[in-house]
């Protein structure tokens, strides 16, 4: 009798057990917290403070240093926006004197970038090289270029001091320059003005 009883209240426990809910087995997918990188080389710390005020008029969480990023995080962006400063002035290529010189040559004509939306920024000083103002724009330019890169962000050369560039394109700069050495009061202004040139052409923020 003892064990029937049991048996009927082990039958009723299992009858109003509720189960624990399945362990999930799929991770939810990884996004990127940003569709566009903003990505410099510095040297002297010039062009990393123009990529942070690129970063605030866009709302971005973190900049990158081309050295810390891998080929496939690069081409891994929905929209690029790079920069350079210029320090081998006068040369036909590496001139920026930085880690781009390398992945320029190196790491770049290895990847596949057409029709990926890709802005430029340059970093130099009018007083002293006047004859070469940001002239690694310019070889960012042909380089990514030639990868199928879609350049957009393209400013005037007005209220510059400067006598050449070799990053000038159908008389305009082939992206926003700065100097951070005689116009540093005007740089955060550019970069507000630039992102919002940038959002009206497509770069995918």
């Amino acid at each position: 009798m003892a064990s029937l009883f049991a048996a009927m209240l082990l039958a009723s426990a299992t009858a109003f057990h509720v189960p624990k809910p399945a362990m999930r087995t799929t991770m939810r997918p990884s996004t990127a917290l940003n569709a566009v990188g903003v990505i410099y080389s510095t040297t002297t710390g010039n062009t990393e403070n123009v990529a942070g005020y690129i970063k605030d008029a866009a709302g971005l969480d973190e900049i990158y240093e081309i050295s810390e990023v891998s080929d496939d995080t690069f081409v891994g962006f929905d929209g690029l926006i790079v920069g350079a400063p210029t320090w081998h002035t006068g040369a036909d290529e590496m001139r920026s004197g930085t880690s781009w010189d390398d992945f320029l040559y190196s790491n770049l004509p290895n990847m596949d970038l057409n029709g990926k939306k890709v802005a430029i920024f340059g970093v130099g000083d009018q007083g002293s090289y006047a004859e070469n103002f940001c002239d690694a724009a310019g070889e960012l330019y042909d380089c990514l270029k030639a990868r199928g890169a879609d350049i957009i962000g393209f400013t005037s050369t007005d209220d510059y001091d400067h006598d050449d560039s070799k990053a000038i394109r159908d008389g305009k700069f082939c992206g926003a320059m700065f100097d951070e050495d005689n116009q540093f009061d005007l740089s955060e202004g550019r970069a507000a003005a630039w992102i919002s040139q940038l959002k009206s052409e497509g770069m995918p923020f």
